[in-house]
């Protein structure tokens, strides 16, 4: 069996980021892509440890915040536009991570998908 040199892998070096918050009642998912949609970091809360109903509480979203923001400077992320999606409590507290460890949010965007009076309801409940 022939052996196969390893190629090294190169570090890259980005400037700016779009941070996509996936916000629900159970939890918070965070995924940090390139501008042009490459995904860079992924992180939830319950990757972190966070079990239950404690997903979903904005200090778990917090921490999400804080670890990514941790990652991104690595690569050299200075400016972060920020894609919200969902209902949950996490949706500002992310934000507000990422503004404290010293990323600069250029775009707020709240992407969340709305019906254009979408499926039919359910028949009425008889009881």
């Amino acid at each position: 069996m022939a052996y196969k040199k390893k190629t090294k892998k190169t570090k890259r070096h980005v400037t700016a980021a779009v941070a996509h918050v996936k916000s629900s009642f159970n939890n918070t998912l965070v995924s940090i892509t390139t501008l042009e949609g490459d995904v860079l970091f992924v992180n939830s809360a319950g990757k972190l440890g966070f079990k239950g109903s404690r997903k979903g509480t904005p200090y778990a979203a917090t921490q999400v915040g804080t670890a990514l923001a941790k990652d991104m400077s690595g690569l050299g992320i200075r400016e972060v536009e920020v894609n919200m999606q969902g209902p949950g409590a996490g949706r500002d507290s992310v934000v507000r991570a990422l503004q404290a460890a010293g990323m600069s949010v250029t775009v707020l965007r709240d992407v969340t998908p709305l019906p254009h009076n979408g499926c039919r309801p359910a028949k009425k409940r008889r009881v």
